[in-house]
């Protein structure tokens, strides 16, 4: 990462990278949507390409000299399918929630019903939340979990559909750590007449990689984020069948985005050509050993976990049997060197801003080169930091023992 020039020009903003450089050396990051981008999707999002205008799609542009441009769009495309086996693919959007915009106004009308995850049952806030602009267009009706089981409730699903005829039902999730039914959801809704979408954010490297059962074969539109566990650049793409592929194109350009992001787009093919790659299957299966093992650990520290367990990178931990809420348990591991972040858990009594549970995530220790012995390590710190969450000398001590770790696995070397 040189950063001569921007050091030169711009002393405020190198000062922030080279602080954010140390950040991530520094803490071990277990936010399960943030990993880092290889040195590859980093120079490609840095490049020249950053400025080019490129409105319109490849071979049908609406600005000269965009015959590169194409080309890398072309790859991005290609790739993809490879990839995940989709008839059609748009890489235009600029994030997974400008994605799922675009499908749900290619077949939505003002005021129609849709369904999805509750967001405080670990659902996303554009699958139907107040505050984001799906629950103020669109009606909207919510399925969750079994409060014993942690488990999405199908019938539940089944019945919700059946009575309020949603238009489309959205499967996906943010904070839901077993497999997800694409196949029983996809029933579901052609039994009811609905289209199906499928948003695969945070699942997206392992259903790439079959650690996951894909939704491609089931549903009607699949969107996805290509960072989190694709571990590429921050943005979106979005997956149909090809009978919707006009409208799709048409709501991203020029429905509801200008000019592609031609670096993004080429940092996104980077990505997926690092996909499809031997090197990343290995990855992503370790992703899942070190999810699994990390779990295993934090339960026998006397942590819950939501559903007892985890199938995927995540796992959403209960911390209302040790009485402490998400807000001090994220702030007491910052104070240790871990970065987590605060989440809401099925049926918690706390505002958002609170919490009663904590989302943790292995894509990022993984990618640093940590296996199971390190998450051992990971679960008993966390313990730790927990158990002393109001007093600072013990937790600066923590933070030791942290760097020290992190030390042992630099995330510039191993990634960069």
């Amino acid at each position: 990462m040189n950063l001569q020039y921007l050091k030169q020009v711009d002393p405020e903003i190198y000062e922030a990278a080279i602080q954010e450089v140390q950040r991530e050396e520094d803490k071990i990051i277990l936010i399960a949507s943030e990993n880092y981008a290889s040195k590859a999707v980093l120079e490609a999002q840095g490049s020249v390409f950053t400025n080019k205008y490129a409105e319109g799609y490849p071979h049908r542009r609406y600005y000269g000299g965009c015959e590169y441009a194409d080309v890398v769009e072309t790859l991005a495309i290609e790739r993809a399918k490879r990839l995940f086996g989709a008839e059609h693919i748009n890489v235009q959007p600029h994030s997974g929630t400008q994605a799922n915009m675009a499908v749900f106004f290619s077949v939505l009308n003002y005021g129609d019903t849709i369904l999805g995850m509750s967001l405080n049952h670990g659902g996303h806030l554009s699958h139907g939340a107040p505050v984001n602009f799906t629950g103020m267009l669109y009606k909207t009706v919510f399925y969750g979990v079994h409060k014993e089981t942690g488990l999405i409730d199908m019938e539940e699903v089944r019945e919700l559909t059946q009575r309020h005829k949603p238009k489309i039902i959205i499967v996906g999730a943010s904070a839901y750590s077993r497999i997800i039914d694409f196949e029983g959801f996809s029933k579901i809704a052609k039994d009811n007449g609905a289209l199906l979408l499928a948003d695969i954010a945070h699942i997206a490297g392992l259903v790439a990689t079959g650690m996951h059962p894909s939704p491609i074969p089931h549903a009607d539109f699949v969107t996805s984020t290509t960072h989190k566990t694709l571990r590429g650049p921050r943005g979106g793409i979005i997956m149909c069948k090809e009978k919707y592929a006009k409208a799709i194109d048409k709501m991203v350009f020029p429905g509801i985005q200008g000019g592609p992001l031609v670096h993004v787009i080429a940092a996104k093919a980077v990505a997926f050509k690092e996909a499809l790659t031997e090197e990343f299957y290995e990855y992503q299966k370790q992703v899942l050993i070190n999810s699994k093992r990390l779990a295993k650990k934090l339960i026998n520290h006397g942590f819950q976990i939501i559903s007892g367990g985890t199938d995927n990178h995540l796992m959403l931990v209960d911390l209302r049997n040790i009485n402490i809420t998400g807000k001090d348990a994220e702030e007491a591991l910052d104070k240790a060197g871990i970065t987590a972040n605060k989440n809401a858990v099925p049926y918690d009594d706390k505002p958002a801003s609170i919490t009663s549970g904590l989302r943790l995530g292995t894509p990022s220790v993984t990618s640093r080169g940590m296996k199971e012995k390190e998450m051992d390590e990971i679960a008993e710190i966390i313990a730790n930091a927990i158990e002393a969450f109001d007093n600072a000398p013990k937790l600066k001590e923590i933070s030791t023992r942290v760097k020290e770790l992190g030390r042992r696995f630099p995330v510039y070397s191993a990634v960069l």
